[in-house]
């Protein structure tokens, strides 16, 4: 079975082109017109080990919220494509990452009911030129197009950087553990017989 999926997106502010292989080695090629999501991108694939590949293209002569916000979208519809029916995987995946003085846990369930829980407050602040709400926004669309209940929930940390930095690998982590496929799971983890 091979669980990959490729989605684009062209909008009058983005155009977008992703490519997911779940059972992946953590492979990237990923260029986003905005740095630092490239950076946390990186680090989403590298720990949950999905090759992920992603051209993007907005309007961020206005600011970084468009193309932040549908690459949440289109990673979200991809990993959605990707898993399919869902047979056989674990369904919940749940992480506590550290970073230095930062502690984040993100717990997954891939449940078809779309919700986020994002108890990380932070200042209306930048890290470089990336404002910090927009990790939020990301998560936000994320949950939404892959139809995931996610809790992402800072425990403490200072460092902006860090923070965001622990909630993308928490995040990638809990994802891999909650799309892993259990040869004990006949059909679906549920009961309903459906996700």
């Amino acid at each position: 079975m091979t669980r990959t999926a490729t989605i684009e997106r062209n909008t009058s502010e983005t155009r977008i082109r992703l490519t997911l292989n779940i059972d992946g080695r953590g492979e990237t090629s990923i260029g986003s017109g905005v740095p630092f999501l490239d950076h946390m991108l990186n680090l989403f694939a590298r720990h949950g080990l999905f090759d992920l590949s992603l051209e993007a293209c907005g309007d961020t002569q206005i600011d970084f919220h468009h193309t932040v916000e549908d690459i949440g979208i289109v990673l979200g519809e991809a990993f959605k494509q990707a898993l399919a029916d869902k047979q056989g995987i674990n369904r919940y995946g749940q992480v506590t990452v550290p970073m230095d003085e930062t502690l984040a846990s993100a717990v997954v369930d891939i449940s078809g009911r779309p919700y986020l829980v994002y108890n990380v407050d932070l200042p209306k602040a930048k890290v470089g030129d990336f404002d910090v709400e927009l990790a939020q926004e990301f998560f936000q669309a994320f949950a939404n197009h892959c139809g995931i209940n996610l809790h992402i929930n800072l425990l403490y940390g200072d460092n902006l950087h860090h923070i965001i930095e622990a909630c993308f690998k928490a995040v990638g982590r809990a994802m891999d553990m909650a799309t892993r496929l259990d040869p004990r799971v006949e059909g679906v983890m549920s009961t309903k017989g459906v996700l």
